[in-house]
């Protein structure tokens, strides 16, 4: 194993700057992974932007983790074994401690680090990592194909499995990005009605490619007044940010119909309480998931035939790979790589 490796931090915010740094020893129920590739996600953006300059050594960002056990810690479970391909997602391992741990909930437990925000992430050759929240990648899946799974996959796969709808029943997917392009996919082969909403012409040819039946352009049409016109959205998941938006969109909710959240926005969520309440439609959020939510995303994947679509780029060109992801002229996730840089 080297003594040094190569990691993209965050000396202050906005800027990634390529180190090196001494390889550490895993601790008590940590392993050591040496990374294979790395998704970059639009929620790096929080962490790169608003990174903080007092943390020392900066923090290296980065939660679409995958490649292999390098060095196992003290007391890790024997199904861990080195050499062996793993992954790590957004929620860094459970605590198997707290009140949400004790319910099975570790999706929710409290003191669980976030990958690239709260502790080092993979936008380096070499990450610690809590066993808790290791995944076991499937031999199907090449390391850059399986990065995002592990967070636009789980998300947008956990979001339908909760959506309330039925195989038959239409689900819209508002946002043809980084999530949507999952989501489509996903809700394509669970046997929806699939409906995405997106901005412009130059994305409905990939739209139906991906799994849509229908495309819906908001420049040119009302989404909520089109969907009604299907007889409402069993499911809507509102994949982007944009709180107004997706206000506007619940009216396109059938009765009984769920909006699901995905997109993180700035603004609070308008809620018509009345379409709410004559209607029995009701609004709730959704995290990634569990390492074990994980493993079943990525079976569903290989079962499937679902993949993300991707552009690499190596470690070294990290800050290149960030700028084309925030301008979203990527199609749909970028995904660094690691290997000898020359």
């Amino acid at each position: 194993m080297k003594a040094y490796y190569r990691a993209m931090q965050v000396p202050r915010p906005g800027v990634l700057e390529l180190v090196q740094r001494k390889t550490p020893v895993p601790g008590a129920g940590e392993v050591l992974i040496e990374v294979e590739a790395c998704g970059i996600c639009g929620a790096d953006a929080g962490d790169i932007e608003k990174a903080d300059p007092a943390l020392q050594p900066p923090r290296v960002p980065g939660h679409e983790v995958v490649g292999r056990i390098a060095a196992l810690g003290s007391g890790v479970a024997p199904v861990w074994h080195i050499g062996q391909r793993v992954g790590v997602g957004r929620l860094g391992g459970h605590c198997k401690q707290c009140a949400q741990c004790r319910q099975g909930q570790f999706q929710l437990c409290r003191n669980q680090p976030f990958v690239g925000s709260t502790c080092d992430g993979g936008y380096a050759e070499m990450m610690l990592a809590r066993e808790t929240g290791l995944v076991s990648i499937p031999d199907e899946l090449a390391s850059e194909q399986a990065a995002p799974i592990l967070c636009a996959g789980i998300a947008t796969f956990n979001a339908l499995k909760k959506c309330g709808a039925q195989a038959g029943d239409t689900v819209a997917v508002f946002g043809i990005g980084g999530l949507g392009h999952m989501a489509l996919q996903y809700a394509r082969r669970m046997g929806f009605k699939v409906v995405a909403i997106g901005r412009g012409d130059d994305i409905a040819a990939d739209a139906m490619a991906l799994g849509a039946h229908v495309y819906i352009d908001t420049d040119k049409e009302d989404a909520a007044t089109a969907l009604q016109a299907m007889g409402g959205a069993q499911a809507i998941l509102a994949t982007i940010g944009q709180s107004a938006a997706v206000s506007v969109l619940m009216n396109g909710l059938a009765p009984q119909g769920r909006l699901v959240v995905l997109g993180i926005g700035k603004d609070p969520l308008q809620v018509a309480t009345g379409h709410l309440v004559s209607g029995e439609r009701s609004v709730l959020g959704s995290i990634t998931g569990t390492p074990y939510d994980n493993e079943k995303t990525l079976g569903f994947s290989v079962l499937a035939g679902v993949r993300p679509m991707i552009e690499t780029l190596p470690l070294e060109r990290a800050a290149e790979a960030y700028q084309r992801m925030k301008s979203g002229e990527v199609r749909f996730r970028m995904v660094l790589t690691m290997g000898d840089p020359h």
